[in-house]
């Protein structure tokens, strides 16, 4: 089967479901020509044809605000299309296109392919009551920017228009599409490879050292993760949380994971989250416990899971993020704030602990009552992994994407090799691959 696949960042949400046709291929050679179209990146996969269309311009600041965003998918949109002419110019006609909505670039494709189906990725739909915007006090939106959320979804809206095929990660996120919209959109979960995530009981019996933390034996791991420090994902709760975690435990030591940039929301008046959370609580967080790791290597981010003794994931209501499904699989404890998007996931005394997602005094309390009670802990390690064996397992995503690629298509694919461990080079956030 002839696949052409599209996202500006190479490969985006589609390494693991590339890997599996690639192994199509090895296991019959010539099966499939798998295609990827995107914006220049250093990254590469053998038996992957990267085709790079242009960089689109940068905005004018004569643009309306509200429009930027879809200017942008436009001028990216208009780029994907001279590289899709190229593409069939060579003779190569997809027998169906994949990729995520979001940017704007698989808007003309059916211009260049008619007839081709297109399996889009509808990852959220922007609201203005029960999601992100206005859920954290501390940081209204004022009324007169609802006209730019609703902005946000122009690009949501003309990719649905094309009535083609669409799939979603959660069935939060695709509940917030309209509902004449999600008969369009497929329900398919996202899982992680469980081989790779999973727990590794030694590490607790000798001293551990990442990058510049190290725990002994004897202290307790409080781990965070985020692609980006801000927050959308609870940072300033956790934050706030961590002065009574260090002054009840001496022996807890601390690991961030995540960047100083901006991944969702808006920036602070000046620096960075991180700065204006320092400048906050200022001498009540210990540096020499408290570590700012930036964004680390993937075995490193596994390393500091299978070592955790508790992992926070807070998030606004919005898209949930890969290192939530990964800390289940390892069997972390995780405490996890009471949003429908985490919620999916951590179900309260089954496989982890839920608090109020704004209340950092609900978040320390709990941290603390794990911390020192072990059995508890242990008993909701061993609910993560059995959740994460029976809904996140990603042979099981695989089967269902493949399967709907062949209900699409009429074509069917070879059956899928399970997903076998490989040197892991995606960094926490977002996914990276080494060049060979």
């Amino acid at each position: 089967m002839n696949f052409l696949f599209v996202h500006q960042n190479f490969p985006g949400q589609y390494l693991h479901l590339v890997r599996s046709l690639i192994a199509d291929n090895d296991a019959c050679e010539g099966t499939h020509q798998i295609l990827f179209m995107t914006e220049p990146n250093h990254n590469n996969m053998t038996g992957v044809r990267k085709v790079t269309y242009s960089t689109p311009p940068s905005i004018s600041a004569s643009v309306h605000l509200d429009a930027r965003e879809f200017e942008m998918a436009t001028r990216r949109g208009q780029a994907a299309y001279h590289g899709a002419l190229q593409i069939k110019a060579l003779g190569f006609k997809p027998d169906i296109i994949i990729g995520h909505h979001g940017w704007g670039e698989m808007l003309n494709l059916v211009d260049v392919f008619p007839g081709v189906p297109i399996l889009g990725y509808f990852e959220f739909y922007y609201r203005i009551l029960g999601t992100d915007v206005n859920f954290d006090p501390e940081f209204p939106m004022a009324e007169a920017r609802f006209s730019a959320v609703r902005g946000k979804n122009a690009v949501n809206l003309l990719a649905l228009a094309l009535e083609q095929y669409g799939q979603a990660p959660t069935q939060w996120q695709l509940s917030t599409y309209p509902e004449w919209a999600r008969k369009q959109i497929r329900l398919i979960e996202e899982g992680v490879n469980l081989d790779i995530c999973k727990a590794n009981p030694e590490l607790r019996k000798k001293t551990v050292t990442v990058g510049k933390l190290t725990v002994t034996p004897k202290q307790k791991l409080i781990t965070y993760v985020a692609r980006n420090l801000e927050p959308y994902r609870g940072f300033h709760t956790f934050m706030r949380a961590l002065p009574a975690i260090l002054a009840a435990r001496p022996d807890v030591v601390v690991s961030i994971v995540g960047g100083d940039e901006i991944s969702y929301g808006a920036p602070p008046a000046a620096g960075t989250w991180r700065e204006v959370m320092m400048r906050e609580l200022g001498d009540k967080i210990d540096l020499t416990r408290v570590h700012f790791m930036g964004k680390v290597p993937y075995e490193d981010h596994l390393t500091l899971l299978q070592r955790s003794d508790a992992h926070v994931y807070f998030s606004y209501p919005f898209v949930a993020s890969w290192s939530l499904r990964e800390a289940l699989a390892v069997g972390c404890v995780v405490i996890g704030g009471d949003t429908d998007t985490v919620t999916e996931f951590v179900k309260h005394e089954e496989n982890g602990l839920v608090v109020p997602t704004l209340d950092h005094n609900a978040l320390a309390a709990t941290v603390l009552h794990i911390l020192q009670d072990t059995k508890h802990a242990a008993r909701l390690r061993a609910g993560a992994r059995a959740f994460a064996e029976k809904y996140l397992d990603i042979n099981d995503y695989l089967t269902r994407y493949r399967a709907y690629i062949e209900e699409i298509t009429g074509k069917k694919l070879l059956a899928p090799a399970p997903a076998t461990p490989k040197k892991a080079t995606r960094k926490a956030a977002p996914a990276k691959i080494r060049k060979k």
